[in-house]
């Protein structure tokens, strides 16, 4: 309380340090000197072992320090967190403050090494983690729990030069039609629910109107205690609104007014470079910088995915990839699949950006 309450007397006082901003061009970002801020940096969502941040950082924070030295070792500027819900929400109106405790620690490591973090929040990962009080919310009431989410977690990050940006939530969807009573999430991938859905009812309501009133809602509750830090979301590549293709409703021209930039999650295919392209040209015809929040060679191989990024130069302001503790020495020492991919990213990553 006492840093948050210091945080906004330096605000109010114009001695806080500035935070970084989007350019002129509104292509690109900048540092509070003027120059050039390029994310560059990882999803670190979870460890090797899978389990999520949250479930270590109390018991092994030695562990959590050594991994983001090696994510800075690597040449990271940016590193993604994933914040769950349950853990930073006890009750529908108040706040852990034991979590926004250790977000507070985990900022101050940040500091030191030079590092900005990507704060994704909202998440419901593990099903059985996400309380049954939050499940069983309207809509209206769940969003109100999200707008207070975000109050938390921007007071306690408000005075800190080590917050790049807030990120409302991990890929969020407007349903079509009505969906099923407590079924907020969309379907686990490796165990984890990545998707979410901000309604279960569309209502006869557009729903792209639905995700930017939730945009609205947000922001304005992030703004009422951080006025100078980002705010952006993290959306899947079908996110545009075009015939006869998956949906997600937040189309990128709808929501980007709300928004001081956008996240796109794109993984290319082999042999279909092209097509990747052409879907982060049409999030930039949105008008505002455009990240690579979510990236890696799942789906082609170390060469193409090699073209695929010096191809996004000068169209994508910043790419992150992943990290999940285990180094670069450990992958390449592995026989595991995984392992041989991260280790092919990480040569990758080493290089500095395209």
């Amino acid at each position: 309380m006492y840093r948050t309450l210091l945080a906004a007397a330096c605000i109010l006082s114009g001695c806080a340090p500035a935070a970084i901003r989007v350019a002129d061009d509104r292509r690109s970002f900048l540092e509070s000197r003027g120059a050039p801020f390029v994310p560059w940096g990882f999803n670190y969502d979870h460890d090797e072992t899978g389990r999520l941040l949250e479930d270590y950082w109390n018991t092994e924070w030695a562990k959590v320090e050594e991994d983001f030295r090696e994510m800075k070792g690597l040449g990271a500027t940016v590193v993604r967190v994933h914040l769950q819900l349950a853990k930073f929400m006890r009750t529908a109106l108040e706040a852990d403050g034991k979590s926004l405790e250790r977000l507070v620690r985990l900022l101050g490591v940040c500091e030191r090494l030079g590092l900005e973090l990507d704060l994704t929040g909202l998440g419901c990962y593990h099903k059985k983690d996400v309380p049954e009080w939050y499940d069983v919310l309207s809509e209206e009431a769940r969003w109100d729990v999200q707008a207070r989410f975000w109050e938390g977690v921007a007071a306690a990050c408000v005075g800190s030069p080590a917050v790049f940006c807030y990120n409302l939530m991990n890929e969020p969807v407007v349903p079509v039609g009505k969906g099923s009573p407590g079924g907020w999430l969309g379907p686990p991938f490796g165990g984890k629910h990545f998707v979410q859905y901000i309604s279960l009812d569309q209502g006869g309501r557009p729903r792209h109107e639905i995700a930017r009133a939730w945009c609205r809602k947000l922001v304005r509750a992030i703004r009422a205690v951080d006025p100078r830090h980002l705010v952006t979301v993290g959306l899947v590549d079908w996110s545009l609104d075009r015939p006869g293709v998956l949906y997600s409703g937040f189309k990128p021209e709808a929501v980007a007014p709300e928004l001081d930039f956008l996240c796109l999650h794109l993984y290319p295919e082999a042999k279909k470079i092209d097509a990747a392209l052409e879907k982060l040209d049409a999030f930039r015809a949105a008008g505002v910088p455009v990240v690579i929040e979510e990236t890696f060679l799942l789906a082609c191989g170390a060469p193409e995915f090699e073209t695929f990024l010096e191809r996004t130069r000068g169209r994508a302001a910043g790419w992150i990839g992943f990290y999940w503790g285990r180094t670069l020495e450990e992958c390449r020492k592995s026989h595991d699949l995984g392992d041989a991919l991260m280790a092919q990213w990480l040569e990758l990553f080493k290089r500095g950006p395209p």
